[in-house]
């Protein structure tokens, strides 16, 4: 595997790769990899094409009281995991190869970044839709790979690629879990004891809530009983909703594509779940 910094390594790299392999799949993150950046890395294998996979902790993504410095970050042990799963081009760049002084051009996504963690973090979502517009740019990927986790996220990184049409497949990946059902997250790592063990709870409230929906119950009286239920175990619920999958609209009744989505906090870490709405018959 290589592992680049510079824009002009990177394109002769990806060049090779290309006329090595035929495709490219890019899986882009933030780092402090954990098995389910395995899950992306690996789905993206499986496409028989070249991998690459870019680490840059995005500071666009971040608001003016989220503390970037915080973020978890292990770079020898990502390019470790990395070799291991199977990546061929790490993707290394800094702060000015990726933002080159004088830039001025955003994306901003209307529709499926409004609401939810849209207003939870303002400009979170531009912050999102510009570096991974950069980096479609850079790599010239034919498949970019990212995980249903971050269910918002997905869809307008999906968006974004259906307006303005730069030539990639967007692969959604299940969200990887641990055995008692918490979402994988870099995050996790700063749960603490009382609150790992309390952390799957938003699962299990999903999963429960899921199923009764799915079973016909109304979604007002379920969903706001789960609320208070997630309060009462010791969670800031910011919100619990129903909504519509790709447009992130809320929901008064299950439709086909229906998403529950959940944001929850315990202590310091936010945590961010979601799961999908199976209807009787379906």
């Amino acid at each position: 595997m290589d592992a680049v910094r510079s824009l002009a390594e990177l394109r002769t790299i990806c060049a090779a790769l290309r006329s090595r392999f035929g495709t490219l799949s890019l899986v882009p993150t933030m780092g402090a990899l954990h098995a389910g950046h395995q899950a992306l890395v690996e789905a993206a294998t499986v496409s028989g094409g070249a991998v690459v996979t870019s680490i840059f902790v995005n500071p666009l993504q971040f608001g003016p009281h989220e503390d970037l410095s915080r973020y978890p970050r292990d770079e020898a042990g990502d390019l470790a995991r990395l070799q291991t799963w199977g990546c061929h081009l790490a993707w290394l760049p800094d702060v000015t190869s990726m933002y080159e002084p004088g830039n001025a051009t955003t994306v901003d996504v209307a529709g499926p970044s409004e609401g939810w963690e849209g207003d939870a973090r303002p400009g979170h979502f531009r912050g999102v839709a510009t570096v991974c517009a950069k980096l479609f740019g850079q790599v010239r990927p034919d498949r970019a790979y990212f995980g249903e986790k971050d269910w918002q996220q997905l869809q307008v990184v999906r968006r974004m690629v259906a307006d303005l049409l730069p030539g990639l497949e967007i692969v959604a990946v299940p969200t990887v879990r641990e055995p008692d059902g918490l979402a994988l997250s870099s995050r996790n790592r700063f749960l603490q004891l009382d609150e790992r063990r309390l952390a799957p709870k938003l699962y299990a409230t999903l999963s429960e809530v899921a199923a009764a929906l799915g079973g016909g119950d109304l979604s007002g009286p379920v969903l706001s009983a789960a609320r208070r239920q997630l309060q009462q175990e010791g969670f800031g619920v910011d919100y619990l909703a129903l909504v519509d999958g790709a447009t992130l609209q809320t929901l008064a009744s299950v439709t086909p594509g229906a998403r529950l989505i959940a944001a929850a906090r315990l202590g310091s870490v936010r945590l961010l779940d979601n799961v999908g709405i199976t209807q009787p018959g379906s």
